[in-house]
């Protein structure tokens, strides 16, 4: 019986992270082939060859994200979305939920973002409790004029999806700057604790 519940484990082991990937691709792939909708029907690859081929959707989605960005690069295109945004900034509503994800946007992929871009240990959610997170920047504004000393935005994810967490401001000695990578940091949140990264270790003064 230990011999079949190690093969047991030791099968789960190899098939599972394997299932869980290919699952996961097979929802991107569905997810953007979502994207042919935009063609007309004629253009459907599926009409065309007469069969469907996964991973068209792919494709396009890259192609279109290559000449938005190829558009937009030069005057004329930088010009053409400040008139977008000057537009969608008049529509109530709708303003408010487009400028809080462009912000949010233009942290994570803009060249000059600094989202992400520093692990840190911190106490978290009570003192003698330790967690990775990740520096996103700094108070500003009224929060930042009622604060009496030296803060930092950390942004503490859960575990194991890193998607969901929480916004808090810490002060800047409370935080202890990690050695590790963000990659490296959010395989050892998503792992729970299981692959630990093997970099050089940080001090341990805060």
């Amino acid at each position: 019986m230990a011999a079949l519940r190690k093969w047991l484990f030791t099968g789960l082991l190899v098939i599972v992270p394997g299932a869980i990937t290919l699952a996961v691709l097979n929802w991107l792939v569905g997810l953007l082939d979502q994207t042919l909708l935009i063609l007309p029907s004629a253009w459907h690859p599926d009409r065309v060859l007469g069969f469907h081929i996964p991973g068209f959707g792919v494709l396009l989605t890259l192609l279109i994200l290559l000449a938005v960005g190829a558009m937009t690069s030069n005057f004329a295109g930088r010009k053409l979305v400040q008139w977008g945004d000057r537009l969608v900034s008049r529509i109530p509503v709708v303003r408010s939920i487009y400028s809080s994800v462009k912000q949010v946007s233009d942290t994570l992929f803009s060249e000059g973002g600094n989202a992400f871009r520093t692990a840190v240990l911190v106490q978290w959610p009570r003192e003698g409790v330790w967690t990775v997170a990740f520096v996103t920047g700094a108070p500003g504004g009224e929060v930042a004029a009622l604060l009496q000393d030296e803060y930092v935005s950390v942004y503490v994810p859960t575990t194991p999806n890193p998607t969901g967490g929480y916004f808090v401001m810490l002060r800047k000695s409370d935080c202890i700057e990690l050695d590790m990578g963000v990659d490296a940091a959010l395989r050892y949140i998503v792992s729970m604790g299981v692959v630990v990264p093997h970099e050089a270790v940080a001090s341990p003064t805060p």
